[in-house]
């Protein structure tokens, strides 16, 4: 078993990149283990926060979304903004904290004009 190599924040060498590095440049990590890890010091005796770097060359191009994707991402989609109480699309993501719409979730808060 290897260990991996560990760099101090902000100072990995070129080569090595992030998830959302790889992403930035239209890239994914394509199956690659990760390479190095990232350590960024904290305080107080606290661990240290780390980030996965895998390299570059090795990463592959993002697939394209095929129109089967975009759709099952639309439905994915309109599943999360569709309220379970009043069946309406609420026209934003409803959060998982409300569980329901605001104007169902808050009710009694809805001024009649």
């Amino acid at each position: 078993m290897s260990t991996l190599p560990v760099f101090r924040w902000h100072l990995a060498p070129d080569g090595y990149a992030t998830r959302r590095q790889l992403r930035a440049r239209d890239l994914r990590p394509g199956g690659q283990d990760v390479a190095a890890q990232l350590e960024r010091p904290r305080r107080r005796g606290r661990p240290p926060l780390v980030a996965y770097l895998y390299r570059v060359d090795l990463a592959k191009p993002v697939r394209p979304m095929t129109p089967g994707r975009w759709q099952a991402h639309a439905a994915m989609m309109r599943a999360r903004r569709t309220c379970p109480e009043c069946g309406r699309d609420a026209g934003y993501v409803i959060p998982p904290t409300l569980g329901a719409c605001v104007s169902c979730a808050y009710p009694e808060e809805q001024c009649v004009a």
